[in-house]
């Protein structure tokens, strides 16, 4: 019994554990900040045409390896949490004017105008017809940065609000926003068209408006008569695939369907 009060294990297996807590931080911090991914230049899909040649000569940087920032800046989790941070402190406030649209079953649209800040470097008059990502809105940070740029390069931006998402809007039929209706992204462009008829357009979509601008143009051939191009910004292209990835615990996924359908549960509950 003496012996074995003179040799006490206890502090080398604290030791040990202790050794296994910072072991398990550290592989945390690795697998969460994404330290062992390789940096690679972006991998394109595209045909082979004048615009795609014109599109890879002028932007250079689609065919360069992308080197993130140190330490945060390969994970998307710290970037998406930066963002929304530095978002809220530095994004900029255009200026634009509200338009109210009456559709046909009774709702009210709603879309912001921006005008252009200065001359377009080819002289044109060229309009962004802008639809945002899930419940957003032309109030949302990063479509304020987006429509500020836009601006001082000589574009007009025209945001569509999705029905239901702006809180001071009340709804005037029972139906918001949804994954495939076009009906508000289509009276907004045809607004422009009939105001402005010597304008060109440019479509740009996120995330969900990605979605609806590549829906909306393929619905009908007229739909596309003065548009110059269209830019969708990581749309997702299957609902029903997405649903299962945000199921997942991996790369804490399912903590973003948790907080998107979240905020979805406020909108409709905001409009009860």
């Amino acid at each position: 019994m003496s012996a074995m009060l003179e040799t006490p294990e206890l502090p080398a297996v604290f030791d040990g554990v202790k050794l296994a807590a910072v072991a398990a931080v550290l592989y945390v911090i690795v697998r969460c900040l994404n330290l062992k991914s390789p940096t690679a230049p972006p991998e394109l899909f595209y045909q082979d045409s004048a615009l795609s040649r014109f599109l890879l000569k002028s932007c250079p940087l689609l065919t360069k390896e992308y080197i993130p920032p140190l330490i945060w800046g390969k994970s998307g989790h710290i970037q998406t949490a930066l963002y929304g941070k530095m978002g809220r402190v530095r994004s900029p406030h255009p200026y634009g004017l509200r338009k109210y649209l009456t559709m046909p079953d009774g709702a009210t649209a709603t879309f912001d105008l921006f005008e252009p800040q200065s001359e377009h470097c080819i002289g044109e008059d060229v309009t962004m017809v802008i639809c945002p990502g899930i419940a957003n809105h032309s109030e949302k940070q990063y479509i304020r940065t987006f429509v500020d740029y836009a601006q001082k390069n000589g574009y007009r931006c025209a945001v569509l609000n999705h029905l239901g998402a702006l809180p001071n809007i009340e709804l005037t039929s029972p139906r918001m926003f949804t994954y495939g209706c076009t009906w508000e992204f289509s009276a907004m462009v045809n607004y422009i068209k009939k105001t402005y008829p010597q304008t060109q357009l440019v479509v740009v979509g996120f995330s969900l408006g990605g979605n609806i601008v590549c829906k909306y143009l393929g619905e009908s051939q007229a739909n596309q008569e003065r548009v110059l191009c269209c830019v969708s910004v990581c749309q997702g292209y299957s609902a029903l695939r997405a649903q299962e990835t945000f199921m997942q615990w991996d790369q804490c996924r399912r903590f973003y369907n948790f907080l998107m359908a979240d905020n979805m549960k406020k909108i409709i509950l905001s409009h009860r």
